[in-house]
């Protein structure tokens, strides 16, 4: 049996690890590469083996950095099924849909301003092509055996992180190999604690936040405050956010201040179509969250959620103090970039980034205190006030990673440390070792194990 990682090594982006058994193949994850350019550009390579000869795809979880390459490997000819939760279909289909819409924006965008460097700039992807992986979808339940192959099956559990995310563990050759996927928190604002695997001879473990705890701060009173000042000043309050478990936990605390009359009256913005959708899932998947039927009626009720870009452009030049949510949640494309455009640059606009900005990318630059960001070919001065908000991330911090170990019933023969930068993976595999003395490798992109 080989292990080969051709995407989330050595990087937050781009997951895909390849495992080869008697003939099959069985791609875990199918992420986009974002960030800086050259993971970039290899969304546009080739994977090392042909997607006609992979069998299955088992997808963790609909965040785009675990689904947005699939329609490059259906589009490829990959013709195998893919598993995953119900939710995970759903979000996963709202994602590939933002994804292609956004790319074709940005290369007419591209065609029109002339600031492509091709002479004709493509999306990597268009809509058409991402409706095609639609139907290989096949929906599991969690906690029950799905049969790939006579001597292979998979057991998807419970991650946290966001709704329907799982771990999954794969039992083939009397082996138990078990992959993290992204781990949720386990005191997360919406989700419930991950489920801790018991058995595993390899785990394939995350590592986002290996070298890093969680402040102990109140995200609430944090976004109260910031508010608050901003519309003291007169000014707008930018969220960029992450459309699926991110933007819902930050209405749900924004609902609970608004309750409280804790924050001014004033409008409060879901500018996201999967952002809307995203919130359909969550009213379809009760059991996934802690929030209850009621709960998210009331919440709806408080926030204009648009979907049409007209209704953005009004949004945008409306003059009143107000607080959008808009992804996407590294700022790397979407429509909180149209709403960048106008208000980074004023003094009395405040931008809060909530989540992890992976190397590279436009949220990275400005929490490192870029001056300009450059948006659809141009240069904007940053003007704003940049905060940051870090108890909101839905991944599981460094003990959070260090307790999802904690219920293994043997010692695995090797932890493989994906999904990371190097340092924060480096961090975690030493205070694994010193907790629970497992034998940690950090693989190279590209590199292949045999199990």
């Amino acid at each position: 049996m080989k292990v080969k990682f051709i995407g989330g090594a050595g990087t937050v982006t781009g997951s895909k690890t390849l495992i080869e058994s008697n003939g099959i193949r069985i791609l875990v994850d199918c992420g986009l590469f974002q960030g800086i350019k050259p993971l970039r550009e290899l969304n546009w390579g080739a994977l090392p083996v042909l997607p006609s000869t992979i069998d299955f795809v088992l997808l963790t979880h609909g965040h785009l950095d675990h689904c947005g390459w699939l329609p490059r490997l259906v589009d490829q000819g990959f013709k195998g099924k893919i598993y995953c939760t119900e939710p995970t279909k759903q979000i996963t289909k709202l994602i590939l849909l933002d994804s292609a819409k956004i790319q074709e924006e940005e290369a007419e965008k591209a065609n029109k301003g002339n600031f492509s460097k091709h002479e004709i700039a493509e999306p990597l992807y268009d809509v058409e092509q991402a409706k095609k992986v639609f139907p290989l979808f096949r929906v599991v339940k969690t906690n029950e055996s799905v049969p790939l192959d006579p001597e292979i099956e998979a057991v998807f559990i419970s991650a946290g992180h966001i709704i329907g995310a799982c771990s999954i563990e794969l039992m083939l050759e009397n082996k138990t190999l078990v992959f993290s996927g992204d781990v949720g928190r386990d005191n997360d604002v919406l989700m419930f604690p991950p489920t801790k695997p018991k058995k595993a001879d390899y785990v394939f473990l995350e590592s986002t936040y290996g070298n890093r705890l969680h402040p102990d701060t109140d995200a609430k009173l944090e976004l109260e405050l910031y508010i608050n000042n901003t519309f003291d000043k007169g000014g707008t309050t930018i969220i960029p956010s992450f459309a699926v478990e991110r933007a819902q936990t930050i209405m749900y605390l924004l609902w609970q201040l608004k309750e409280e009359n804790k924050i001014p009256d004033i409008p409060y913005i879901i500018d996201s179509p999967m952002g809307v959708g995203a919130f359909d899932v969550f009213f379809s998947s009760l059991k996934w969250h802690k929030l209850k039927l009621e709960d998210c009626i009331a919440m709806s009720k408080m926030f204009q959620m648009i979907t049409d870009y007209k209704d953005t452009i009004e949004a945008i030049y409306d003059e009143r103090p107000k607080v959008v949510i808009a992804a996407s949640g590294m700022v790397t494309g979407g429509r909180v970039l149209s709403y960048l455009e106008r208000y980074i640059g004023l003094p009395e606009t405040t931008v809060i980034i909530v989540g992890y900005q992976a190397e590279g990318t436009r949220g990275r630059k400005l929490i490192e205190g870029a001056k300009e960001i450059k948006i659809h070919g141009k240069y904007y001065p940053v003007l704003a006030n940049i905060l940051e908000i870090q108890g909101l991330s839905a991944h599981g911090d460094q003990k959070d990673l260090l307790n999802w170990l904690s219920a293994l019933e043997n010692k695995p023969k090797k932890v493989f440390l994906v999904h990371g930068e190097n340092q924060p993976a480096d961090e975690l595999r030493i205070k694994i070792n010193e907790h629970y003395g497992f034998d940690c490798v950090i693989p190279l992109m590209g590199q292949e194990f045999e199990l």
